[in-house]
């Protein structure tokens, strides 16, 4: 019978042309279902009839990148990385202005059918607090989504608004010495806004919210390597608010709990990992299994997936407007209270 040592495992290991497919478990999640909206402070608004928009911004993710520290089932062993790396396409700064505008109208009506009148943008802009506020182009940033998870996005805002004005909190930044500029900013614009708010005696509303195109973390979405990977259109929780600043130097802050999302042919994904990454990361992930179990220690190779999304025109469009609409919705609906 012919002898086989350790080293001989491992290279007939990674010459092997198999496909190895492991078995995931998902986890069961027993945490208490957080709030669809999140308040926090509610007098900002306090017995006003008149209201002025300061900022509107949609933010539109177009890569992020998740992952989890080891790769889960039979490759435990290996103790690699497992990253999910995704791209939207498809999506021109046209379709992104036509979303953020009609969001932005939608906004509006809720907001005067909620017996609310809305100060006239051009005036609020003018005016001596927020003349020199603001920029004329969209915001770029490199986000820090969650924990180990990071993306880049494209913030937009309405034609009908002068300037685009962002505060503290809007962006979720990944930090980093190039964003302490706009730090500065952001606080520099809300103490511009509380001061409008003062001087007018109209509270000033503002809104972010970042959509993205796939959730990892969906019911349904397929799995890979423990990481669930879905085509869909969501406001993400967290990242996305209200923020009333009070002409009483009060200011309430309403947040998305949970995600607002909505199903369709939106989005047509694919696996854009080429032939060779997969087959290097197959044989390498296999080795290291094997390395693992007869006493060599774990490789820790890792897996990683590139996946892309293309936008569909005019469904994209219809879904995005769609999904923004619903946030207006929750949002404006706790301005309903004693004023």
């Amino acid at each position: 019978m012919q002898k086989f040592n350790n080293r001989d495992l491992v290279a007939a290991a990674v010459g092997m042309s198999v496909v190895f497919t492991p078995t995931f478990v998902p986890a069961v999640a027993h945490a208490k279902e957080a709030a669809a909206v999140k308040v926090s402070g509610r007098d900002a608004i306090a017995g006003a009839t008149t209201v002025a928009i300061g900022a509107f911004n949609v933010g539109f993710i177009f890569e992020s990148t998740d992952q989890i520290q080891k790769t889960g089932g039979a490759l435990a062993a290996v103790g690699g990385v497992t990253k999910a790396k995704s791209s939207l396409v498809g999506v021109t700064p046209e379709m992104m202005q036509q979303i953020t505008d009609a969001a932005y109208a939608d906004f509006v009506e809720r907001l005067v059918a909620s017996g609310f009148t809305v100060a006239e943008p051009n005036a609020v802009f003018a005016s001596k607090e927020l003349a020199s506020k603001g920029k004329a182009e969209p915001a770029e940033a490199t986000l820090l989504l969650e924990k180990k998870s990071k993306g880049k996005a494209t913030y937009m805002y309405p034609a009908a608004i002068p300037r685009q004005i962002m505060i503290m909190g809007d962006i979720p930044t990944s930090g980093g010495f190039g964003q302490m500029g706009n730090t500065m900013a952001y606080a520099q614009n809300g103490v511009a806004l509380g001061n409008y708010a003062r001087s007018s005696g109209t509270p000033v509303i503002t809104a972010t919210y970042l959509i993205d195109f796939s959730d990892q973390k969906r019911p349904g979405a397929f799995n890979f390597g423990g990481l669930k990977v879905n085509a869909n259109l969501s406001v993400t929780p967290g990242y996305s608010k209200m923020t009333v600043i009070g002409a009483n130097g009060k200011q309430t802050v309403l947040t998305l709990g949970q995600s607002v999302s909505v199903d369709g042919e939106f989005i047509e994904m694919s696996d854009a990992s080429s032939g060779s990454e997969k087959g290097v990361q197959a044989a390498a992930n296999v080795a290291g299994g094997i390395a693992a179990a007869v006493g060599l220690g774990g490789l820790g190779f890792g897996k990683t997936r590139k996946y892309a999304f293309n936008a569909k025109p005019g469904n994209y469009e219809e879904g995005a407007t769609k999904v923004a609409s619903l946030a207006n919705d929750l949002l404006v609906a706790q301005l309903n209270g004693p004023r």
